[in-house]
């Protein structure tokens, strides 16, 4: 994984990302807490990190600290997005986006061809990120999650079409 660089090349104090490593998991679940109302347990990242065979795991840092992680299962040629989240700090910054976008990449240069998500059907905010990407709604959930039995919305994306889009994307700050 590599930083942002700005336009002449050199490198900024922009986001690097990486894989997950087991060492992350403190700061991992600090994220956790600060954005989920039903936050995964440390065993559930140590479970994913060392027993999932289809777990695949980015911590986005910045100034040598994790400022956010999103991980997705790989299964044939299909990414399922299992968790993707930013420190509170950081957020209104557009990180999401380049966290998503760098997952995205990452799913293509694995082969996946489609990826698909859930989302609260309440959190437009997501939903209008999700699908300023490719992603399109396709369905419901019902009562999927447990805290208050909100439906959530299932959504995909074709990972050609968007990888083939992204070049028409002049100017553009983020990097795929």
């Amino acid at each position: 994984m590599e930083s942002s660089n700005n336009e002449s090349g050199a490198c900024t104090d922009e986001v690097i990302f990486r894989p997950m490593l087991m060492e992350d998991i403190a700061d991992i679940m600090v994220i956790e807490h600060e954005s989920f109302t039903l936050p995964w347990s440390s065993e559930a990242f140590k479970n994913e990190l060392t027993h999932n065979q289809f777990a695949r795991y980015l911590v986005m840092e910045k100034h040598g600290s994790p400022i956010g992680y999103a991980g997705m299962w790989t299964v044939l040629d299909e990414a399922h997005v299992t968790n993707i989240a930013v420190r509170t700090a950081h957020r209104g910054q557009h990180l999401g986006e380049q966290l998503l976008r760098r997952m995205i990449a990452y799913a293509w240069e694995l082969g996946m061809i489609r990826m698909t998500l859930e989302v609260r059907v309440s959190n437009d905010v997501a939903q209008s990120l999700y699908e300023k990407l490719g992603f399109r709604g396709i369905g419901l959930r019902k009562g999927y999650y447990s805290d208050n039995g909100e439906d959530a919305l299932i959504m995909w994306c074709d990972l050609s079409d968007i990888m083939q889009d992204k070049g028409g994307e002049e100017g553009s700050e983020t990097e795929w």
